[in-house]
């Protein structure tokens, strides 16, 4: 039994050394930050996605209330909207946007989503409006 332990750990095994790890985490290192510029418009418009789909969202739920009471609202847990957690508000939070209606009558209603997060870091939050009618705009672009 002796023996073959022995014979086991005379045994050579084929491995990296540290600086070869080590060398080719800096080379990935330097293409992430190559990239990482490039990457920023389409992230900014992955994530504006979500101001579109909760805007559409909030429309859909003030026409409804509108079918049913012959007017807008600007209470959105009246009309069912409920805003998910910011990610500037707990670790557990997911949403990009805060969602408010601004204006709301008999005829018409705004909503808008503001950005929590500067998305590219130039300091410009990314808003997005939509009214009765439908018309989502980006107000102001990131």
């Amino acid at each position: 039994m002796k023996q073959n332990t022995n014979r086991m750990a005379c045994k050579t095994v084929q491995a990296f050394t540290l600086t070869e790890v080590l060398v080719v985490l800096v080379i990935v290192g330097i293409l992430v930050l190559l990239a990482l510029p490039n990457l920023l418009p389409l992230i900014t418009k992955a994530k504006s996605t979500e101001a579109k789909i909760q805007l559409e969202h909030l429309y859909t739920l003030e026409r409804t209330h509108f079918y049913e009471k012959s007017k807008y609202s600007t209470d959105l847990p009246a009309i069912g909207f409920i805003q998910e957690k910011l990610v500037t508000e707990s670790e557990n939070g997911q949403a990009n946007y805060q969602i408010e209606i601004v204006e709301a009558s008999t005829t018409t209603f705004t909503a808008k989503a503001t950005a929590v997060a500067d998305f590219d870091g130039d300091g410009v939050y990314n808003v997005w409006q939509i009214d009765q009618e439908k018309n989502l705009q980006e107000v102001t672009p990131d």
